[in-house]
């Protein structure tokens, strides 16, 4: 299994849902980066379950412990290591799992490969893994504090903000449980959250990110362009079906002469539907992209599954799940583009 992320910053995770704990390995840390663990703190809270009445009530305090590479504040160079661990397993919710494969999870696809899988939770395919990418994503961000990254619900079903991301106060964001900064949509998205969580459903949405101050040249053409490094992460987050950066797929809708971003004298476009992405190389304009999830595959309705034998049956969900993942998947995106933004970072100062 690849289990890093990656080239000179990396990260390399372990755990599953019900193990004793998560953890991780960073490599290639600059030393003397000074390291807020509070901060750190702080971003895992906004991932953990058990937040608000929106989304899984898993009650876990997520406490990172860090193992190696930090004294006095700041990292030495060598290897971070740490660990969160799990304090709210109930195992025996998916005891009824271990015979049956449910339908658009992993289960299926993981007992054929190995032969064997953890059906508690998922096991090493649960979400909770991104836990681990919150940590190094938070290690990222003080590496390259300059580069401000702001992720937020822009969508949830069928509603959507209808402004575009330079009419909205990114400082709205953390105000509500929905992680929207538009206010008014906000609430209408947790209310239809609340109503699709009683019906034992689920729902999907989309996580609109913005990054900031990109100074230009980042990038490594042709096979790591920015885009699709950024595109790799972003899709490997669990649920996430469609990543479009810039004007994404309505650019297929238009023509050359309305999509071309003309130059300003400074260098600088008119437009921006390239995404501050040229060539693969970041041009020092804004970059934005949309990540789209499905919903969850959980129900806590019943549902046909398939057995070990071959039979379809009828079976209840059980469990504690999300509703809808977008409001906690908020800083796992934010994380991961931290740490895509942190590598290329470095590659950029290697190449020089």
């Amino acid at each position: 299994m690849a289990n890093s992320i990656g080239k000179l910053f990396t990260l390399t995770t372990f755990g599953e849902s019900h193990g004793a704990a998560l953890g991780g390995i960073i490599d290639g840390c600059p030393s003397n980066i000074s390291i807020d663990l509070d901060f750190i703190q702080s971003e895992l809270d906004r991932r953990k379950p058990g937040q608000s009445k929106i989304v899984t009530q898993r009650k876990e305090a997520d406490e990172v412990r860090f193992l190696s590479g930090i004294f006095k504040g700041k990292t030495t160079g060598t290897s971070i290591g740490f660990i969160v661990e799990n304090q709210n397993q109930k195992s025996n919710d998916y005891d009824h799992l271990k015979d049956t494969f449910r339908p658009s999870h992993a289960d299926f696809t993981y007992d054929k490969k190995y032969g064997n899988r953890d059906y508690r939770g998922g096991g090493r395919s649960s979400a909770r893994e991104t836990v681990n990418w919150v940590v190094a994503g938070a290690i990222a961000k003080q590496i390259i504090p300059e580069i401000k990254i702001n992720a937020f619900v822009s969508s949830v079903g069928e509603m959507y903000i209808n402004k575009p991301y330079q009419e909205l106060d990114f400082n709205l964001i953390e105000s509500n449980p929905v992680r929207c900064p538009d206010l008014e949509m906000a609430a209408k998205m947790e209310e239809y959250i609340s109503e699709i969580k009683k019906e034992g459903d689920s729902v999907g949405g989309t996580i609109t990110c913005v990054i900031q101050n990109v100074p230009i040249g980042l990038g490594e053409p042709i096979f790591d362009k920015l885009h699709a490094q950024l595109g790799k992460a972003m899709l490997s987050i669990n649920a996430v079906k469609g990543f479009e950066y810039g004007g994404g797929f309505c650019a297929a809708k238009m023509k050359g002469s309305d999509h071309n971003d003309l130059f300003n004298e400074d260098g600088t476009t008119k437009s921006n539907l390239s995404g501050g992405i040229q060539g693969g190389i970041s041009n020092g304009m804004d970059i934005y992209f949309r990540v789209a999830f499905k919903p969850v595959a959980t129900l806590l309705q019943k549902q046909d599954v398939l057995t070990n034998d071959g039979k379809i049956i009828e079976q209840q969900g059980k469990g504690r799940h999300d509703p809808c993942v977008v409001p906690r998947a908020v800083p796992v995106v934010e994380a991961l583009a931290a740490m895509v933004l942190v590598d290329f970072t470095l590659m950029d100062k290697a190449g020089r």
